[in-house]
């Protein structure tokens, strides 16, 4: 066995012995690759030959002893080839077993972050206008009319600008953000985050399992991937936020005050301040994890630090990522860490 998966490594001849170094007696021995049985070569001039084998590392090592000369072979053997299932499935249990690890690690934080927050809200945050809070709800939702009675413009801001959060997860989430080694599927999570945001989010994020299944071209084609991969639904949604943040940016700063005393007095205005900082926390890593699957990080990754840029970045990157139809079936994203 050992001699059938060897292959054949170049000889070197040491004149004498003074000259063998002991440290590294290899250093002198080039290695070449041929599919071919070991073979000592054997001069002429030799009176006696000593041939002694050893296996080191997964190498086979060659002392051939003539008068007065060392000729030193080496082969390495296939066993560290694809073809040992031994080696290999001992590699791949190491490695998923780590994998493991992490993932359930990364749960388990995500799953005590989802706890602690829903306990913040319901019991910790604050909450001295209730009555304040259902006016303003009506009138964000036009169930009011006009009372005379003028919104705070940053509130405007924030509340239309979490009506487009959850798009631009859908667009990220779908296809390259879904599970295969799961059960659980993201829509459900995704249509929820467009009443509770990042509230709803969490919970997938925990059971969240890479890689995601592979995506066909009728399916681009169909809804709601052709509606989410569309560049012009990426476009209307980074001119929306934009508008938006440029509304914000030209309140007043009595607006920019008022808004930060709802912040401390509403239970509704403070949740959804929060809520907006969730999502734009979580949303860098899953603009990485479309990049990768997408083959383009590369070529994009200098968005990901734009990504960090509430709403905008994100939105950014949805209109210049590569569309999949133009890329293999193949995704490929990242393991959490």
């Amino acid at each position: 066995m050992l001699l059938t998966n060897a292959n054949l490594i170049s000889c070197n001849y040491i004149s004498t012995f003074s000259s063998l170094p002991l440290k590294n007696p290899y250093s002198k021995t080039s290695l070449q690759t041929q599919n071919l049985k070991p073979r000592i070569s054997h001069s002429k001039t030799a009176f006696k030959v000593s041939t002694f084998w050893g296996a080191h590392n997964g190498k086979v090592s060659i002392f051939t002893f003539h008068k007065g000369h060392l000729q030193i072979c080496q082969s390495t053997l296939n066993s560290q080839k694809p073809e040992d299932p031994v080696l290999n499935e001992g590699d791949s249990l190491i490695s998923e077993n780590g994998a493991d690890k992490k993932n359930w690690t990364t749960s388990i934080l995500l799953f005590v972050l989802w706890g602690v927050l829903l306990y913040y809200v319901f019991n910790l945050s604050p909450n001295q206008t209730p009555s304040r809070d259902m006016y303003f709800l009506q009138k964000l939702l036009n169930l009011k009319g006009d009372d005379g009675f003028r919104m705070n413009e940053v509130l405007v801001s924030v509340w239309y600008i979490m009506g487009l959060w959850p798009l631009v997860y859908s667009m990220l989430l779908l296809p390259t953000g879904r599970s295969s080694k799961s059960n659980v599927a993201v829509w459900p999570f995704l249509i929820l985050s467009f009443f509770l945001g990042a509230y709803a989010l969490l919970p997938y994020f925990v059971l969240w399992k890479p890689p995601p299944p592979l995506v066909g071209e009728s399916e681009l084609r169909r809804w709601p991937l052709n509606f989410l991969e569309s560049k012009l639904t990426a476009g209307i949604t980074l001119a929306a936020g934009l508008g938006i943040v440029i509304y914000a940016g030209l309140a007043s700063w009595a607006d920019w005050k008022e808004y930060y005393q709802y912040f401390n007095e509403s239970k509704f205005i403070h949740v959804m301040s929060l809520d907006f900082t969730l999502l734009s926390a979580f949303a860098p890593f899953w603009v990485y994890n479309d990049m990768t699957s997408r083959k383009w990080f590369d070529k994009g990754s200098w968005l990901l630090l734009l990504s960090l840029v509430p709403f905008l970045g994100p939105a950014l990157y949805l209109v210049l990522r590569p569309s999949l139809s133009t890329e293999p079936n193949t995704l490929s994203p990242i393991e959490p860490e």
